[in-house]
C-alpha cells in the first residue's frame, strides 16, 4: 500500500494484525519495515500494526532532495495514519525511529494515545553522541570490518554466537548512496529539545544498559524532560534490545501500550 506526502513523495506502508487500536512502528535509521519482522507478531495479536519504509528505503521512493528532516520523516508517518483514517494510536518508535516520535507526539497531541521512544536521543546540544572510539569503528574502510563493529553495537556477542541471522537491523541493502547519507544527516541534525515538554501522552523510555551506539544516559535526559514518562532499563541490552530482550522488552511494551490508567 502507499501514500502520496504532501511533496510528492511516495511513501510505502505495511499493516498486519487485527486488534481493535492502530499501532505505528518506526524503524531506524536508514532501514525499512523489516526492522520489526521478528517483533511485531508479538504486538499483531493485540492491535492493528503499522509499519512503513522511510523515504528512500524499501518500496518508498527515494529523492535525491532537502526532505529527509526527522520533522519531514514525522510528516510522512502522519500522512499514513491519515491514510488509514486513524485518528489517535499507539507509536512505537526505536532509533531513528524514536526521533522521528518525538515531533509526532509533540505535533500531534491529540493523536497519539501512548508512546514508546526506544534507544533514542533528544539530539542537538543536549544529546550525548557515542564515543570517538565507536565512530572511528564504524568509519573503516573495510565494509566487512564495519559490518562487524555494527553487529556487536547492535547485539552481544553471546546472543550472535546463537542466532547465526538474518539480521534485519543493520540497514537496508538497497539503498541508494544519496539516500543512506541523506538519513544519516537527518540523524545527526534532529533537536527536540525545545519541544520534549510539550509531549502530553503517557510515555515509556526503554534503552539498554549497554548501549554505545546511541549512549544509555539519553534516556535519562528523555525522561528528565518529557512529563509523565518513566524509564525502563533492560541489563545487558545493546542498541537492538528489543530484537535480543524479546521475551523481556515485548511484553513490556505490550502491557504498557494496553494500559488506561
Amino acid at each position: 500500500m502507499y501514500v502520496t506526502a504532501a511533496d510528492g513523495v511516495r511513501i510505502s506502508f505495511q499493516v498486519t494484525g487485527n486488534g481493535p487500536e492502530t499501532l505505528l512502528l518506526l524503524a531506524g535509521q536508514a532501514n525499512n519495515h523489516h526492522w520489526w519482522d521478528r517483533v511485531r507478531r508479538d504486538f499483531d495479536g493485540s492491535f492493528r500494526t503499522v509499519t512503513l519504509d522511510w523515504r528512500g528505503t524499501g518500496d518508498s521512493d527515494k529523492p535525491d532532495t532537502d526532505s529527509y528532516a526527522t520533522r519531514d520523516l514525522a510528516r510522512d508517518a502522519v500522512a499514513v495514519l491519515d491514510e488509514l483514517g486513524a485518528e489517535t494510536t499507539l507509536l512505537y518508535g526505536a532509533s531513528m525511529g524514536g526521533r522521528v516520535a518525538q515531533w509526532i507526539a509533540a505535533d500531534h497531541p491529540d493523536r497519539i494515545d501512548r508512546l514508546i521512544l526506544g534507544c533514542t536521543s533528544p539530539g542537538g546540544e543536549h544529546g550525548i553522541e557515542r564515543s570517538d572510539e565507536v565512530r572511528r569503528a564504524l568509519a573503516v574502510s573495510d565494509p566487512a570490518a564495519a559490518r562487524q563493529t555494527l553487529l556487536e553495537l547492535m547485539y552481544s556477542p553471546t546472543w550472535l554466537a546463537r542466532n547465526p541471522g538474518p539480521y534485519f537491523t543493520l540497514g537496508d541493502p538497497d539503498m541508494p548512496a544519496h539516500a543512506r547519507r541523506r538519513h544519516r544527516i537527518a540523524s545527526a541534525r534532529h533537536d527536540a529539545w525545545d519541544v520534549l515538554p510539550t509531549i502530553t501522552a503517557p510515555t515509556m523510555i526503554i534503552h539498554g544498559t549497554d548501549d554505545r551506539f546511541n549512549p544509555t544516559a539519553n534516556a535519562a535526559l528523555l525522561g528528565s524532560r518529557i512529563p509523565r514518562s518513566r524509564v525502563q532499563l533492560i541489563a545487558g541490552a545493546r542498541h537492538a534490545y528489543f530484537d535480543e530482550a524479546r521475551t523481556q522488552a515485548s511484553p513490556l511494551a505490550s502491557d504498557f501500550l494496553s494500559r488506561r490508567d
